[in-house]
């Protein structure tokens, strides 16, 4: 079983494939352990995955996996994650904009004692308005919904020990949380500086819309965080909150209608659909709380569904593992 495993998902990368597994395999080599490459193709329509072939076919240390299509980074650092063999896990963009010659700094922090090394583009050259902004802004929001203080989520340059990631279910745009979610587990994080160099092939896949993306997920992890085993007590607040005014509201129209007689859809039409409205919403809030609680029960169950679907898998025996079969 090798020690290290370095995860990478590519997706319409032909020019920097075999740069950067010359860069990852001889930065490995100097090691001096026992590690594997694990690259993932993203449904890449390029010859990403056809170069990925090649290099599979000459190093025993690399692992292939071909997804059915594109499901996103997420999904893709997934099935890498769930394939790979190693004690500590690396991963990495493959767009060559993080650098490989780095890694050693990421596994001496781990043989430090850590279970999560984050890297930290302190020194960014990307697009201020478009890109710099809102990453700093959602970093501060998530470092202080999480009580995470690292600087940067975002990157995808990241190392962890395997017992730590194979707690943290992934879907969605979730890989930039992972230090948060990591800490809902105790784990111990820390963050060191890395470069940023621009990208020298290919195009970005960052869009406006993923701005958007995030801010729905930085939504999802506050509930997470904080709610994650007990829905019930963020549904079932509310909930009792809006059936308590409504409540109110219908003793006070009770008491009017009891001691004035009036007609309480003439002077109070309004109030009274208020005072229905509050206690119906809050009887809804509750079933969803009591279905949350359900969910809870079903995660805790030992399914496993995976948010990728894999089309084929490529190793090349090593002479040892053939002279065991």
């Amino acid at each position: 079983m090798p020690k290290y495993s370095i995860v990478v998902p590519f997706h319409n990368e032909e020019e920097n494939v075999t740069t950067l597994y010359d860069r990852v395999k001889l930065v490995m080599e100097q090691v001096g352990e026992s590690f594997e490459m694990v690259f993932v193709d993203d449904g890449s329509r390029d010859r990403t995955y056809r170069l990925l072939e090649e290099i599979a076919a000459v190093d025993s240390r690399v692992l292939v996996i071909k997804l059915r299509r594109n499901f996103g980074q997420t999904s893709a650092l997934a099935a890498g994650f769930d394939h790979a063999r190693g004690e500590m896990l690396v991963a990495m963009d493959g767009d060559l904009q993080h650098d490989p010659e780095e890694i050693p700094n990421f596994l001496a922090r781990l043989e430090e004692g850590y279970d999560v090394v984050s890297g930290w583009r302190a020194h960014r050259g990307d697009n201020l308005v478009f890109r710099r902004i809102p990453s700093a802004c959602a970093n501060w929001i998530m470092a202080r919904i999480s009580g995470v203080d690292i600087h940067d989520f975002g990157t995808t340059f990241k190392a962890y020990r395997r017992e730590v990631i194979h707690n943290i279910p992934l879907y969605g745009e979730m890989h930039r949380f992972i230090p948060a979610l990591a800490s809902w587990y105790g784990a111990s994080i820390c963050e060191i500086p890395i470069s940023n160099p621009k990208r020298m092939h290919g195009q970005s896949h960052y869009s406006l819309t993923r701005t958007m993306r995030v801010f729905f997920d930085l939504l999802t992890i506050r509930f997470l965080l904080r709610y994650m085993t007990r829905p019930l007590h963020f549904f079932g607040t509310i909930g009792a909150l809006g059936m308590l005014a409504g409540g109110g509201l219908a003793a006070w129209l009770l008491a009017l209608k009891i001691f004035t007689g009036q007609s309480l859809m003439l002077a109070h039409g309004p109030i009274f659909v208020i005072a229905g409205v509050l206690i119906l919403a809050g009887i809804q809030m509750l079933g969803i709380g009591l279905l949350g609680e359900l969910q809870v029960r079903h995660f805790h169950t030992p399914t496993h569904r995976a948010p990728y679907a894999i089309d084929r898998i490529l190793r090349l025996r090593s002479s040892e593992e053939s002279l065991l079969q």
